[in-house]
């Protein structure tokens, strides 16, 4: 018994242990003025992503969100899916 609510009691903190977080990338294929937004619709339709803000004279675009549910990979594969490669910015 004591052991079942020792698992239940962990697996309640579990979401406590999920952190917002902040990533930039780099998409060098934004040239057009329609390109921001087709990345930043791209990346909005990931679950977990909190916020999209686009650079595009720099070709950034530095995303917010719930590492418990996506990850740097998911990030990228959702902008090269939308035809717009892109890498994670050094530092970013």
């Amino acid at each position: 018994m004591k052991i079942v609510l020792a698992l239940l009691l962990s697996a309640a903190s579990l979401p406590a242990l999920a952190a917002t977080r902040q990533l930039t990338l780099h998409v060098p294929g934004m040239t057009c003025a329609a390109c921001p937004i087709t990345v930043k619709t791209a990346l909005s339709r990931v679950q977990g992503v909190k916020k999209v803000l686009v650079h595009f004279r720099k070709r950034d675009v530095v995303v917010t969100y719930d590492d418990a549910r996506t990850h740097a990979k998911a990030l990228t594969a959702a902008t090269a899916d939308a035809g717009y490669p892109s890498r994670v910015k050094q530092g970013g």
